[in-house]
């Protein structure tokens, strides 16, 4: 299974133990939004 550039940062989150994560809204970023709730 091939994954999204939004889910590798999802998976180098997880792996360095992230809990927060700042950000502002913007088209440039929304994959990333979409990946942070299927990951919740």
């Amino acid at each position: 299974m091939l994954l999204t550039g939004a889910q590798i940062i999802m998976e180098c989150l997880l792996e360095q133990n992230v809990d927060t994560v700042f950000g502002y809204p913007g088209g440039a970023v929304l994959n990333i939004y979409d990946a942070l709730y299927e990951y919740r």
